[in-house]
Order: C-alpha cells, then sequence, then structure tokens
C-alpha cells in the first residue's frame, strides 16, 4: 500500500490504515473517505510503519466500500456539511471547532429539552463556558431558565462586558431585562429569603432533622401545628420558635426548643413577613430568568434549605408545564451522590426525580460539576447531552463513559489533553454527532473570579 485507504462494511463506520509519515487525521477531526464525509474517532500505531483507525461516516445514504483514498478533509467541506445539520430552529453560536479553528459551531438549541451533563476539572474553563452557553440562550431562545449559583458565578449575567457590538449588546440586554438575580445579603427588595411556612411537611421536618418515626411524637407536634395555623400567624420563623417556647403544650415547647437549639430560627434566609421568596420567584409565570445565588448565604444550612426549596417548588408547580431549564451548578454540593444532612437528601430526591420525570412536565436540568463521581448517580444517568471538557482523573473518566455511554471512549479520551476552554460536547445539542469545541467568547461579565497569582512574582530586590 503506497497511502492512506479507508474501507467501510455497513456504510456507517469506516476502518482506515495509513503511513506514519502520511497520517495527518486526529481522533475528533474530519476525513473524505473516497467521496464520503467522516469524523475519525480512534488512531492507533500499527506496525511495520504504519497506523490504523476508524470512525462514522456523516454523510447519508453511504453504501459499503472497498479501499479507496482517505485524507483529512478540508474546512470547506466540513463546513458545507455543518450546513446541512444546522439546527432548523435557534442555534446557539458559542464557539470554534478544536481542529478546525476559525470554523464556527453552533449547539442545537432545541437539544436542551433533553437533561444535560457539564463537567471539567477546576481550571478547564467550565464556568466561563457554562456561562456562554446560559448568555446564547438568553439571547437566542425564549426558554425559561433557573440557576442555581453556589459560587456567585453568574450574578452578573445580565452585566454587559465592553467592547461587544452595539447592535449585540442591545439585543443582549433586552433578552437580560427580566433576569433576576437574589441574594442572602441584599436589601430586602433583592434579597433571597425562603417562606418556612410554604414548605410542605416533609421539607420541614427535615430542617428540624425529625424522623417521622424515631421523633414520632415531636413530627405529630408539627403536623397538628400545621393544621391549626398557628405557624402561618408567624411573620418570621425565629417569631415561631417564641412562641413554641412560650406554649404551655409539652409538644410545641419541645419543637421550639428544637429550633432553638439547632440554631435554625436564627438563619438569615428565612422569611420576615416580606414578599417575593423564592418559592413564589421560581413559579411558573416568574421572571424569564432567575439566578438563585447560593454562595451569597453563610452556612451550608442555608445553602441547602434556599437550593432544595427551589427544587421542591418547582416540582410542586410542573402541572402548569412552562418550559424550564434547571441549571444545577457545582451539583455536587446541592444533588450529592452521599447527602450529609436530611435536607441535603430531599433536595437529592427532588432532582433525580426531576430526572426521572421532568421532561415530560418541561422541567430539563443541566448539571454541572468538577466531581462527576460525587453526583448522584441515578441524576447524571439520566442525561442525554454531555459537555466535557479537560478531565485529568483516568477514574472520572472511566465513570463518565460508563454512565454515559453514548459518547465515543476514544473521544473521552482525548479530555486529558484538553486545554482551557476546549471540550467534547455530545447528544443532541451538538447536530448529529460528538465535536470538539472550543467556547467563547462571553458577552457578559463573570460573577466570581480566581485570586490573583501577584504572589508568584518575582520579588524587586532593594537598591
Amino acid at each position: 500500500m503506497s497511502g492512506a485507504v479507508a474501507s467501510s462494511v455497513d456504510g456507517r463506520r469506516f476502518t482506515f490504515e495509513s503511513p506514519n509519515e502520511q497520517l495527518d487525521l486526529r481522533p475528533g477531526g474530519y476525513a473524505v473517505c473516497g467521496e464520503y464525509l467522516g469524523q475519525v474517532h480512534e488512531v492507533e500505531p500499527g506496525e511495520r510503519g504504519f497506523a490504523r483507525g476508524g470512525g462514522v461516516l456523516l454523510d447519508p445514504e453511504v453504501k459499503p466500500f472497498g479501499e479507496v483514498p482517505i485524507e483529512a478533509a478540508a474546512e470547506e467541506r466540513v463546513s458545507a456539511w455543518l450546513e446541512t445539520v444546522r439546527p432548523e430552529g435557534a442555534a446557539l453560536d458559542v464557539g470554534e471547532l478544536v481542529l478546525q479553528p476559525g470554523l464556527r459551531f453552533a449547539l442545537d438549541a432545541s437539544g436542551f429539552d433533553r437533561h444535560t451533563f457539564f463537567c471539567g476539572q477546576s481550571g478547564s474553563g467550565k464556568t466561563y463556558a457554562l456561562g456562554t452557553v446560559l448568555e446564547r440562550l438568553l439571547l437566542e431562545t425564549s426558554l425559561r431558565i433557573v440557576v442555581l449559583d453556589p459560587n456567585s458565578d453568574f450574578v452578573r449575567l445580565d452585566a454587559v462586558r465592553d467592547g461587544i457590538d452595539d447592535e449585540l449588546a442591545s439585543r443582549y440586554r433586552a433578552a437580560t431585562d427580566s433576569l433576576v438575580v437574589r441574594r442572602g445579603n441584599a436589601e430586602e427588595a433583592d434579597r433571597l429569603h425562603v417562606r418556612f411556612v410554604d414548605c410542605d411537611p416533609e421539607e420541614q421536618a427535615a430542617v428540624l432533622r425529625l424522623d417521622p418515626i424515631a421523633d414520632a411524637d415531636e413530627y405529630g407536634t408539627l403536623l397538628d401545628l400545621l393544621d391549626s395555623g398557628l405557624e402561618r400567624s408567624s411573620e418570621s420563623t425565629e417569631a415561631l420558635a417564641g412562641k413554641l417556647l412560650e406554649s404551655k403544650l409539652p409538644g410545641q415547647h419541645q419543637l421550639g426548643a428544637r429550633l432553638r437549639n439547632l440554631g435554625v430560627a436564627g438563619w438569615p434566609v428565612w422569611s420576615t413577613g416580606d414578599a417575593g421568596s423564592v418559592q413564589d420567584l421560581v413559579a411558573p409565570g416568574g421572571p424569564r430568568a432567575v439566578v438563585v445565588d447560593l454562595g451569597s448565604l453563610a452556612t451550608p444550612g442555608e445553602k441547602a434549605i434556599a437550593g432544595e426549596a427551589v427544587l421542591a417548588a418547582l416540582w410542586r408547580r410542573r402541572a402548569e408545564r412552562e418550559a424550564t431549564l434547571i441549571v444545577i451548578d457545582e451539583a455536587h454540593n446541592v444533588c450529592p451522590r452521599d447527602p450529609a444532612d436530611p435536607v441535603a437528601e430531599l433536595a437529592t430526591e427532588h432532582a433525580a426525580r426531576i430526572a426521572a420525570e421532568g421532561r415530560k412536565f418541561g422541567l430539563y436540568l443541566l448539571v454541572s460539576t468538577q466531581r462527576p463521581q460525587r453526583v448522584n448517580e441515578l441524576v447524571v444517568s439520566q442525561c442525554d447531552n454531555l459537555v466535557l471538557m479537560r478531565m485529568a482523573s483516568r477514574s472520572d473518566l472511566d465513570w463518565v463513559a460508563e454512565t454515559l455511554s453514548f459518547a465515543p471512549r476514544p473521544l473521552l479520551e482525548q479530555a486529558t489533553a484538553f486545554g482551557q476552554g476546549e471540550s467534547l460536547v455530545a447528544g443532541k445539542i451538538a447536530s448529529h454527532h460528538p465535536v470538539l469545541v472550543r467556547f467563547g467568547p462571553r458577552l457578559a461579565e463573570e460573577g466570581g473570579s480566581d485570586v490573583p497569582t501577584a504572589w508568584a512574582s518575582r520579588p524587586v530586590s532593594p537598591p
């Protein structure tokens, strides 16, 4: 054999063999096999100076073929094919092809009606890339978005960066005009707060660490309290604890002591008679986009109940079928594999229920993490889309490959060598094939940032 050749026995996949010195095919890249366009998935060193590999054919209605020449596809050929699979609806221009720099790639917005798993190790550019996706969804679609934001990374999602084209900036400001951010340390109108009385008995019991069997008497007192209306007559959880402690009924006094002793009653996250609780905010008919700034809350318990309350409120109102993308950033903290307390356990149950049954009600998850094995497996296993950024951990890659088997393993393996912002995108959002994409640039300001590394600068010697 004098040159690189490919063949296909089924018209869907191809294999090839190439002299090492002629090899210009890379996993994730595109190749022309005779007259057909394909995508290379794997390349392995062969014997006697030859490399072997294979991939999938992208052109429709390909018949099996014998040995034909194979070479890397020119940009024009790839661009023309991408136009044939361009989404009929909204297309989200999020970046360029890694192996074809300058060739733009658009995600299929309609693919977000499937759950999406977004992962990458610290420093991979995961948060930046997720921001790019959310900006384009806001700009190009009418999909409602609710973000659980544990690190305050998306609190400036409506703040347009300097240097953005005037027309694009104007469109984006209009798209984010109804976006609201709720922070735990904000003024009253923008304060993130949860109304305890709007939590159902299971949620309230979780906050109070009450088990319906082990703590049967106190649990019964809580149910009686709900029936009596005493709870709703209190403007705040702290006021409710005071009334219970003053009660001459032993059960109510004991429940008040539990509220006080756990420190729960004094959490600043509770509503104090003010309107606009987080449960109301995320209800159908609310703002187009809501960022729930969990990172602004002081304690893990407050963060847990705020995240749980959002998921619970969305699930309770599911029958109203308002299409909503629920973004759970740092999902290993919100819906962990091994919940550390009853509230986290309840939040995880809500997330798993939405993952399993939410799509028929228009509830779609986008779950993001740098620790894939620490996220509830039931949540991840229901995802039909994957955005994988740099991942050096072999065990994490193995877990992702096993859990989301629709992503080709040879392309998953490329993640160990990804640069910042580079990713593998697979699933419905990827327009018919897994693709290597470099994300950016952003339209809005980032909410969080890394600590400057000025400490690493060489000190200046004194004169």
